[in-house]
């Protein structure tokens, strides 16, 4: 690099020095001048270059050029008199305008340099394939995308003749064609199938200085025309299966306006296409308010819903769905079902449940639910007992579930598959239950059945016979039970032949057999037959910890006899239940919840405390004889404490709901006329007496 000597630090020397600094061609040794003051010499030592006021002692060989910039046409002369026969002597003028032609320059490459990154950069993140050829076929651009679909390096392909990396490829022909050839298939050399576009590149004098080829991978093309074609049968299939089904189905957008129903749709409400496509979702509403406009709302299925619909305002049943796409709110699809259909349907599920009710169980030890260490105990000595054919013995209060026990035993025993018949033996006369036990020969009373008829121990043959409220049976009837329990037969009404039967017997009784054997009205060798494997099985009152359980598995059940959608008890209504000592026991709790299910507004899905009755929690030490006992001492008639307690019930109910005579009329079970006249008649006004 040639050494420089500026003499002159003013302005214009300063300006050379910045820009030979920056340009970087000259070494700058030396900047002179007679000011000590010149800001040229500042910013000449801020750049570590020698200062001096005067050159002479550095006009050596060593100086190749002297940049004179002080305006001063003696000191020019002077200069160029003492300057080396090798050391150039340059007029500032002249200096910098190199400078600036240098600087120039340098600009131009940067804007080059700049511009030439920015088409490699377009060039390499494009996603299609280039390649661009010369002249002499060689390679002169290959970008990545042309990198990953041929298996080449750039750094191998650029240079190469364009046959020896693509041995198929047809540049040469455009070279020699001068023609544009548009998505064309090719096949590369590693199987790849390319779509592929080739173009002569002309320059502005027509001259032909090479060719351009831009490809894409096939496979994506192919994979977006199989999606199109998914997409497509899809959508066919969609509308094929709406078209054809049997319920009526209608959709609505965001805005709740119709956009689809169906044929069914239009068979069940009478209306029409035009009549609903583009109009507001209530269009079709006769009676009741729009599901669609309440899901579209709140963003959740509804289900369930009475309402009439069309011109001849056909009851139906209404289930509405919200329709979200990737958390958005596209609108709702609802399904109506006629309730004509439906009623039918329940008949004919009545009518099934009847059957299945006298020829099998229902339930499984699944079904009791219980985690209490009694009722543990229980079902443990339950599923025992059904591994045996022993005779068992439910024993319990009215309402804890002996007959879902029975059904237990008998689906965990290998009598399942045989025949399950279930005998109340309190609710038939002795002479009736007696023949319908053991059946009958023909002419064994008067309106015998012609050739006889099958008891029920005979129907229950090698399966399981479950004798509910055994402790009920009359003193004949239970001998005849003994001989059974003994001799594994009987003999029919009228009859003298023994029938041998294989019958597993499961009795319940809720009184205290031991109590009715010292009365005599129950016998103590068929005590001891039923008795071989007894079960007690607690109240309610003993296990409240079930309750919450309970209450979810009957509210389920409850849902799916009245078509309702009840999701629960909240903590208040909950807190009541527990505290309340269920007399009744689970019996009792369904029937509550299900009353409480039957009042509730369809909108509403929990049951709160307004929803059940009111549960009186008995003092502890009262017992039902003692309440009897209490009532009976007033020495009044039955008629008139009946009264009083009514009027109790009543005045308490009032005051819970601070006179409201609606809900206490709701609570109570009754109508709020009949109300009206029960607090005229014991002279209760807003929840006090008068």
């Amino acid at each position: 690099m040639q050494t420089v000597m500026i003499v002159g630090a003013g302005k214009g020397g300063t300006a050379i020095i910045k820009i030979l600094k920056e340009t970087a061609v000259l070494d700058v040794r030396v900047v002179v001048d007679i000011n000590p003051n010149a800001p040229g010499l500042k910013v000449a030592k801020e750049n570590g270059i020698i200062t001096d006021q005067d050159w002479r002692p550095y006009l050596t060989d060593d100086i190749d050029i002297i940049i004179e910039v002080t305006g001063n046409e003696e000191v020019f002369k002077d200069l160029r008199d003492h300057r080396s026969k090798n050391t150039v002597l340059i007029p500032g003028s002249v200096a910098f305008l190199i400078s600036k032609l240098i600087e120039e320059k340098e600009e131009l490459i940067f804007k080059l340099k700049n511009e030439t990154y920015k088409h490699d950069m377009i060039f390499n993140s494009a996603g299609d394939g280039m390649i661009v050829i010369n002249q002499q076929e060689e390679i002169i651009l290959f970008n990545r995308s042309a990198e990953k679909m041929t298996g080449y390096k750039r750094d191998k392909a650029v240079g190469k003749h364009i046959l020896d990396i693509i041995p198929s490829s047809k540049l040469p022909r455009v070279l020699e064609t001068r023609r544009i050839e548009a998505n064309q298939e090719a096949l590369l050399s590693n199987g790849l199938k390319i779509i592929t576009t080739r173009i002569p590149i002309i320059d502005e004098d027509g001259e032909l200085i090479g060719a351009c080829s831009v490809f894409k991978d096939i496979t994506e093309v192919v994979n977006l025309a199989e999606e199109l074609t998914n997409l497509k049968e899809i959508q066919t299939m969609l509308q094929a299966i709406i078209q054809s089904s049997d319920e009526a189905i209608s959709v609505v957008d965001e805005e709740g306006r119709g956009i689809l129903i169906n044929p069914a749709y239009s068979r069940i409400t009478g209306l029409t296409e035009e009549e609903v496509i583009g109009k507001p979702a209530t269009a079709d509403i006769s009676e009741g308010e729009s599901v669609h406009m309440r899901v579209l709302q709140t963003r959740r299925a509804v289900r369930g819903v009475p309402m009439r619909v069309g011109p001849k305002k056909k009851e139906v049943i209404v289930n509405v769905a919200p329709v979200i796409v990737d958390d958005k709110l596209k609108g709702s699809v609802g399904v109506i079902h006629d309730i004509t259909e439906l009623q039918n349907l329940n008949r004919e599920l009545s009518r099934a449940r009847q059957i299945i009710r006298t020829l099998e169980a229902k339930y499984s030890f699944e079904d009791i639910i219980g985690d209490s260490d009694e009722m543990k105990l229980a079902v443990e000595q339950a599923k025992l007992g059904a591994k045996t054919p022993a005779t068992v013995l439910l024993r319990g209060e009215s309402g804890t579930g002996k007959e879902l026990f029975a059904h237990a035993i008998h689906n965990a025993s290998d009598r399942k598959y045989n025949k399950f018949i279930r005998v109340n033996c309190a609710a038939l006369s002795e002479s009736l239950l007696e023949s319908e036990l053991f059946g009958y020969e023909e002419g064994a009373f008067s309106g015998a059945k012609r050739g006889g008829k099958r008891g029920l121990f005979e129907e229950a043959n090698n399966g399981s016979i479950f004798l509910d409220e055994i402790g009920e049976l009359t003193a004949n009837t239970q001998a005849k039970l003994l001989r059974v329990l003994q001799e594994n037969e009987i003999i029919r009404v009228g009859g003298t032949k023994p029938i041998p039967i294989k019958v597993r017997v499961i009795a319940a009784t809720n009184v205290n057999l031991e109590k009715a054997i010292v009365s005599n009205t129950f016998r103590e060798d068929l005590y001891y037959r039923l008795n071989r494997m007894p079960i007690q099985i607690p109240p309610l009152r003993r296990r409240k910890g079930d309750i919450p359980y309970l209450c979810e598995r009957l509210i389920q059940k409850i849902n799916q006899d009245y078509g309702r959608n009840v999701e629960g008890v909240t903590e208040a209504a909950m807190k009541q239940l527990m505290q309340y000592e269920w007399p009744g026991n689970v019996r009792e709790l369904e029937n509550i919840l299900g009353r409480a299910i039957i009042f509730m507004n369809y909108s509403e899905t929990f049951i709160d405390i307004q929803h059940v009755p009111e549960l009186l929690e008995k003092k502890q030490g009262d017992t039902k004889e003692d309440m009897v006992t209490v009532m009976v001492s007033d020495q009044m008639p039955l008629s008139k404490l009946i009264e009083n307690y009514e009027q109790k019930i009543i005045k308490k109910t009032l005051e819970q709901y601070d006179g409201n005579k609606t809900l206490t009329a709701k609570t109570l079970g009754v109508s709020v006329r009949n109300l009206y006249y029960k607090l005229e008649k014991y002279g209760i006004a807003n929840g006090g007496m008068q």
